[in-house]
């Protein structure tokens, strides 16, 4: 091995970051390898590589032992004597087994590992590169396209957009720029692979933040994102401050903002709506152009029923379902949309009275009634509670304010004929129905 070797492993170190280190231990691993492939005999061998001179030797190590078995694994106690008196039985001693035409063989070997960590150490490189762009947007060239796959130059690297990565419909020309997500970057066997998006909700967000610079600061922020790749998306934004209009910032002048992500997306409809913490709020703002009079949400789900105008009823739902198919997605919420008059008929249907829980409705009605007189309600209770016998009458108004029938004016009298008609409840029986009541 010559010293031009040595100054390649410290061009390699300084170019393609390569430790020598590195590269010696995979050499030294190789060596042995064909050391055992040329030989036949690497079963205790060792190959040591001085990276001052640039010499290689092969050590074979044997055992020193009583009486020698093999004469290729083990060496007598006599004869380690002879080399040196300190060496006992169980001692290892190295001995040079350095073949003459050895040095050809290293240098083939040598080359081959310098290429094989050389091609590694790049895949490690470009796939540590990429990976820092993972959930981000980059630039390509459309280098080809088949049946399946979508083949884009990133520079250093050919990404692929899948099947669910690609527009509906979309096509491209050789050669053409195109931006696209970078949905994975993968390490493997064959180099790192990068998977690219076209489709992907991210991509919008990506884009609205290169072409608004209110999104890329954080004063107006992004929602939620309903997209139908290809032919409509709509995009919930919020302002963080007072003084600037959400949805015209994301417009920008005549649309210009808005027209230039309509544009990179081949003509893919755009619906910029305000967000709302309110839900019915924000519902209502999802399904614009359409306009909303009320929502009604079914109690313990996330669904609701839309009254829109009858003119609008059309407006609302969309081309084949998709305005309000996108509000759905865009709002987490299930929207089933009816005009006023299909509403009013609806509400004297069955299926209203299961869906909205007209029971559930009136005790949550007079749990709201409690919440308001509470302080009259509890010596109600406690009253009708405490007395041995209750009659007829306070039974009728217990069942009222269990059916949502509760009117807070009427109590006081109430509770005065309670007092008037059962006074016992004051004296012994009424604390020891109080210590009753704390020990249940």
């Amino acid at each position: 091995m010559s010293k031009e070797m040595l100054r390649a492993f410290e061009v390699l170190e300084d170019e393609k970051g390569i430790s020598k280190d590195v590269i010696l231990e995979a050499l030294e691993a190789a060596l042995v390898s064909a050391y055992k492939r040329n030989y036949q005999q690497a079963q205790n061998v060792e190959v040591h590589f001085d990276d001052k001179k640039g010499d290689i030797k092969v050590f074979a190590v044997k055992e020193v032992v009583e009486l020698v078995m093999d004469s290729q694994l083990e060496v007598s106690i006599e004869e380690a004597h002879e080399k040196n008196k300190a060496y006992e039985v169980g001692d290892k001693i190295k001995f040079e087994v350095t073949p003459k035409d050895f040095g050809r063989i290293a240098a083939q070997t040598a080359k081959q590992v310098i290429m094989q960590r050389v091609r590694e150490a790049e895949r490690l490189i470009i796939y540590n590169e990429y990976i820092d762009y993972e959930d981000d947007i980059l630039t390509g060239i459309v280098e080809r396209q088949d049946r399946r796959y979508v083949y884009v130059s990133l520079g250093k690297i050919e990404a692929v957009i899948p099947p669910e990565g690609q527009i509906p419909n979309e096509t491209f020309q050789p050669h053409e720029r195109v931006q696209v997500y970078v949905e994975r970057v993968e390490n493997t066997t064959k180099g790192p692979q990068v998977y690219v998006s076209r489709s992907h909700p991210s991509l919008l967000k990506r884009l609205f933040e290169q072409e608004v610079p209110e999104i890329f600061d954080g004063t107006v922020e992004i929602k939620a994102i309903a997209r139908e790749a290809g032919d409509r998306s709509k995009v919930a934004v919020v302002s963080n401050d007072a003084n600037i209009d959400a949805v015209g910032t994301c417009v920008g002048p005549r649309g210009t903002r808005v027209q230039r992500i309509v544009d990179e997306l081949k003509g893919e409809n755009m619906d910029i709506v305000q967000w709302s913490d309110d839900t019915a709020t924000f519902i209502s703002n999802a399904l614009n152009p359409a306009d909303v009079l009320s929502v009604h949400f079914v109690p313990n789900e996330t669904s609701c029923v839309v009254v829109v105008p009858e003119n609008h009823l059309s407006l609302a739902i969309g081309k084949r379902g998709q305005n309000a198919r996108l509000a759905a997605k865009l709002t987490n919420h299930k929207i089933d949309i009816k005009s006023e008059a299909d509403f009013e008929a609806y509400t004297q249907t069955e299926e209203y009275a299961i869906r909205f829980g007209e029971k559930a409705a009136a005790v949550e009605e007079s749990e709201v009634a409690i919440a308001d007189d509470s302080a009259a309600v509890e010596e109600y209770v406690a009253l009708t509670e405490a007395v041995d016998e209750i009659t007829e009458e306070d039974q009728i108004a217990l069942d009222d304010i269990d059916e949502g029938n509760f009117d807070a004016e009427t109590f006081e009298a109430e509770i005065d004929e309670i007092e008037g008609n059962d006074e016992v409840i004051f004296g012994e029986e009424l604390d020891q129905q109080e210590r009753l009541n704390e020990e249940r």
